[in-house]
């Protein structure tokens, strides 16, 4: 029984994906028909020169030639509406959007596309519909029309050229798109907007931000943190106060729900990758004789710096004795210095070579090197 179920949704799905794609074919071919109607008959070419050039324009067309892409909605037979930012439609209903182009491509939020048995999308010669139907409030997101630029077989996206619109999936008992989980991790980067993603379904919610201990409600001033109805809420400068545990809350009419709770947790993240400084205690030493190769670098207070070592000794096996420190940069409290000294004590002659030392932080890193020389030790000649 559950398979004749299973065998009649498709047949449906199928059904209603044609029934779409005949009514559009149906309104184009009438457009088809009134443009005919409309254009001048053209003359004939009076030379052969000039019938050579209509026949190189019509199988060299160019990339200004294809037909300019734009999304509408699919109301119903003949009826078509053009999509702004946002749409809202209602769960349960069939989504039909139709992008004008040849060709295109879609891009669909992750829970559609993941759900393969309710989507279809059908490329005809002059469109792309892309039908959706049973929908739920998880499809609420952005769908994306890109239209492609071919040469031969080759074709790629024209990003700039793409046409958006963000769909609000309404339901009365549902204001949040669902979560997999209760809690959600997320790092707070010192240099880098925040987003704490609590999607709405409806564009009529109100949403405020909540911190669990102390419990409260947290300013949204639309400088510090903001908000979007299709994004959630942004912290644009993270600082250490705004970790913690934080919630959404929406209400619309007499519905009030909570999010999924989401940990912030602070890192300081530095700025940019550290830039190293190496010198050596002497660019020529004699053997039996202590060398010192000193590394240094400035970086913000509290974010370490690790410091790596290559150097000649290491192929024979000479171990690697290194003494490393951080101090404030005099004049400015929110920097300070790392140093790493590598010591290599009675040189003898497979330490002569390069000496490379990296500095690295969460940003990335950087390697600087300097040249040491061995020389045979000066005898003192006798008083």
């Amino acid at each position: 029984m559950s398979l004749l179920k299973l065998s009649e949704s498709k047949w449906r799905l199928v059904l209603s994906a044609l029934l779409v794609c005949a009514v559009v074919f149906e309104s184009d071919a009438k457009e088809e028909k009134t443009t005919r109607g409309r254009t001048s008959t053209p003359k004939k070419a009076t030379n052969k020169r000039q019938r050579a050039e209509s026949v190189k324009a019509k199988t060299k067309p160019t990339a200004a030639a294809q037909t300019k892409a734009s999304l509408t909605q699919v109301l119903g037979r003949g009826v078509f509406k053009k999509v702004g930012e946002t749409l809202s439609v209602q769960t349960g209903d069939t989504l039909s959007l139709r992008c004008r182009g040849k060709p295109v491509q879609w891009s669909v939020p992750l829970y559609v596309e993941e759900d393969e048995g309710r989507l279809v999308i059908v490329q005809q010669e002059r469109f792309s519909l892309l039908t959706l139907v049973n929908t739920t409030v998880a499809d609420t997101g952005e769908y994306t029309c890109y239209p492609m630029y071919c040469e031969d077989k080759d074709c790629r996206r024209e990003y700039n050229k793409a046409i958006k619109v963000f769909i609000f999936f309404p339901d009365p008992r549902e204001l949040f798109t669902p979560s997999s989980s209760h809690y959600e991790m997320i790092q707070l980067r010192s240099n880098w907007p925040t987003v704490l993603p609590c999607q709405v379904t409806s564009p009529e919610a109100k949403v405020t931000l909540h911190r669990e201990f102390p419990p409260g409600e947290v300013s949204v001033d639309g400088t510090e943190i903001s908000f979007n109805n299709r994004k959630g809420f942004t912290i644009h400068r993270p600082q250490l106060h705004h970790a913690g545990v934080l919630h959404c809350v929406a209400t619309l009419g007499n519905l009030r729900q909570s999010s999924t709770k989401y940990i912030l947790i602070y890192v300081n993240y530095p700025m940019a990758p550290p830039t190293p400084v190496i010198q050596a205690s002497s660019s020529s030493v004699a053997v039996g004789d202590n060398l010192r190769v000193a590394c240094s670098a400035v970086g913000e207070r509290d974010v370490f710096i690790e410091f790596n070592w290559e150097y000649p000794g290491q192929q024979i096996g000479r171990p690697l004795y290194t003494e490393e420190t951080a101090i404030p940069v005099s004049g400015e409290a929110s920097r300070q210095q790392f140093q790493s000294v590598l010591q290599v004590d009675e040189v003898r002659d497979v330490d002569q070579g390069t000496y490379s030392c990296t500095a690295q932080n969460l940003q990335g890193a950087k390697s600087v090197s300097t040249t040491v020389k061995v020389v045979p030790k000066t005898k003192k000649l006798p008083v």
